[in-house]
């Protein structure tokens, strides 16, 4: 405590000055047998405060974090999604940071179900508090929670800004990170959004593209922008070192090559490309008619989808399938031949992380944060969003070349297993938490 209440530069000083000077009263020990000297119980204290300073940043911030604790607010963890998995992530190895520095964490969740949920990913644990979409309770539990002083507030995404941003006029002295996911901050953000995020002292984006959108478009200063890819769920990370096999679920076609692609068939989410891959379908079973494409989400837009297969003659090769367990989804993973989705609205793609966990070559958009992950050529291929005849041509080159496909896919596994594990994940997050506690110096 007394290392805190001297922090500022000018008690130092003073402090330095007293353990220098000689005019400290020392006092002889009591027995006279023994001619040694010893500090005083004021300068003692003065001392150690001097060393406890003279100490590194991350002792200092190592001490902040004893008497803290860490807020976090998220809009969902419990359903399935990027966003959701991305902030299960993040949740548990914030906790996890909390608990090694014997601090406390609160972590707030609008749009879960009501009450306290625990959860874990891998070995890490950790419980939020769901709203049930109730708005105003969230902010009053966030509000509650900054009145009792977090030195850190984290918001996974920005959209929750202008909370943080209130949160900071009650906790005094708090740092603050938003988390950006991608497209949604590829336009400039209206008022209080964008201004709240502005205020944020660090935001972080997933990818170089979504990171200089950040500084482009939502004018946040490039010192405060910093880049985090997410990891590979571990639970995946599991499953791909299994050697247990998983049977794929019912549809899947038996026999064939697979083509593969994930995602949420959502009217809003058109820009995944799925539409491009059913039209480039026709072409491609004339030179490999052995061929399938499995579907695998839903939403709103798979009836449109399923017309236009049936429009194009190719609704027999065109498998859509929903609903299904981890087991299930690992075990398309593993039994196609390639993944490809072809997008332009990728803030990341943990799907093509996925893919290459089973060690398959990857068609990505060659947009947004896809080419972070995909290195042309080498573990995958990238096509222009909504090229059908440039993707015809990718899906062929790789189908008719299988050495270069198992190639590229031993590429990739070894790619996510150096620059996308969970492990690599949770190593950059920490360190960037622990700098913002060294900030607060």
């Amino acid at each position: 405590m007394l290392a805190l209440r001297i922090a500022s530069h000018s008690h130092v000083a003073v402090a330095r000055r007293v353990v220098d000077s000689s005019d400290v009263p020392e006092k002889r020990t009591r027995f006279r047998r023994s001619k040694t000297k010893q500090p005083c119980a004021a300068r003692r204290k003065i001392l150690s405060a001097r060393d406890a300073w003279n100490g590194s940043a991350t002792q200092r911030a190592s001490r902040i974090t004893r008497m803290s604790f860490i807020v976090g607010l998220f809009t969902a963890v419990l359903s399935e999604g990027g966003v959701q998995r991305a902030g299960r992530h993040v949740a548990a190895v914030a906790a996890k940071f909390a608990a090694d520095r014997g601090m406390a964490v609160r972590f707030l969740s609008l749009s879960d179900l009501r009450g306290l949920h625990a959860l874990r990913v891998g070995s890490l644990g950790y419980s939020v508090s769901g709203y049930a979409g109730n708005k105003a309770e969230f902010v009053l539990a966030a509000l509650r929670a900054a009145g009792r002083k977090p030195v850190l507030a984290i918001a996974l995404h920005p959209h929750l800004a202008p909370i943080v941003w209130a949160m900071n006029q009650c906790g005094g002295k708090m740092r603050s990170i938003v988390f950006t996911h991608g497209v949604e901050v590829w336009q400039p953000l209206g008022w209080p959004r964008g201004a709240a995020l502005r205020r944020a002292d660090m935001v972080i984006g997933p990818s170089a593209d979504t990171v200089r959108h950040l500084i482009s478009e939502q004018g946040i200063l490039p010192g405060k922008a910093q880049l985090l890819p997410w990891g590979l769920d571990p639970e995946f990370e599991a499953r791909a070192a299994s050697s247990v096999p998983l049977s794929p679920p019912p549809g899947f076609p038996e026999t064939g090559r697979i083509v593969l692609t994930v995602g949420r068939w959502n009217s809003a989410e058109q820009y995944k490309g799925a539409d491009t891959l059913i039209a480039a379908l026709p072409r491609v079973l004339k030179t490999a008619p052995d061929t399938f494409l499995v579907l695998v989400g839903d939403g709103d837009d798979r009836p449109r989808l399923e017309q236009l297969a049936r429009n194009l003659g190719v609704s027999e090769r065109a498998c859509f399938l929903h609903g299904l367990t981890p087991d299930q989804l690992f075990a398309c993973y593993a039994s196609c031949e390639i993944f490809a989705l072809p997008s332009r609205g990728e803030g990341f793609g943990l799907v093509f992380l996925e893919a290459m966990a089973c060690a398959k070559p990857v068609i990505g958009g060659a947009h947004g944060g896809i080419p972070d992950i995909i290195e042309d050529g080498v573990t995958g291929l990238l096509v222009p969003h909504g090229d059908a005849q440039r993707l015809a041509q990718a899906l062929e080159s790789l189908l008719g070349n299988p050495g270069r496909a198992k190639e590229m896919g031993a590429r990739g596994k070894d790619r996510l297993a150096k620059t996308f594990s969970f492990e690599q994940f949770q190593s950059r997050l920490s360190r960037i938490l622990n700098n913002a506690f060294v900030q607060l110096e």
